[in-house]
């Protein structure tokens, strides 16, 4: 997708978009433009609404507090924390490991940075924040499957 640019005064290396045809100056813009291209195919795992490009973007509806199947903000990182300790593929991701109860439900507090990168080990708050990390620095779009 990089193209040439090169010859003249202020010239280098530019990036075009295949689907568009935008030109980017980076391989990062690229990257991130290429999101609007997405398929809006994920769901909600809390209301199962299906709008959203990424699971990012489906977290980010639910800790934002407008998921209507939430209770509110207050509620969104608790019911996100609860969603991914108990998703199996999400286990490796978080800082701690949440307790369970016999029933198979997460018990006691969230951690004040519950979620973990695997690949450089930098914490987060949100879930969200961890999926965009991964999205867009270690490009792993399918770390979160429900």
């Amino acid at each position: 997708r990089g193209g040439g640019g090169g010859g003249g005064y202020g010239g280098g290396v530019t990036y075009q978009c295949g689907e568009c045809y935008s030109n980017f100056n980076s391989q990062n813009e690229l990257n991130m433009h290429m999101q609007v291209h997405r398929p809006r195919n994920v769901s909600c795992p809390v209301c199962g609404e299906q709008r959203f490009r990424s699971g990012a973007n489906a977290v980010q509806h639910v800790e934002s507090g407008f998921c209507t199947g939430c209770r509110g903000k207050d509620n969104a990182r608790e019911q996100i924390y609860r969603f991914a300790a108990g998703q199996r593929s999400m286990g490796r991701y978080m800082t701690e490991r949440p307790l369970l109860t016999y029933g198979g439900n997460v018990s006691g507090p969230v951690p004040d940075m519950p979620f973990c990168c695997q690949e450089c080990n930098k914490s987060f708050r949100q879930l969200s924040q961890l999926l965009q990390h991964q999205d867009q620095k270690h490009n792993n779009r399918h770390m979160l499957s429900y």
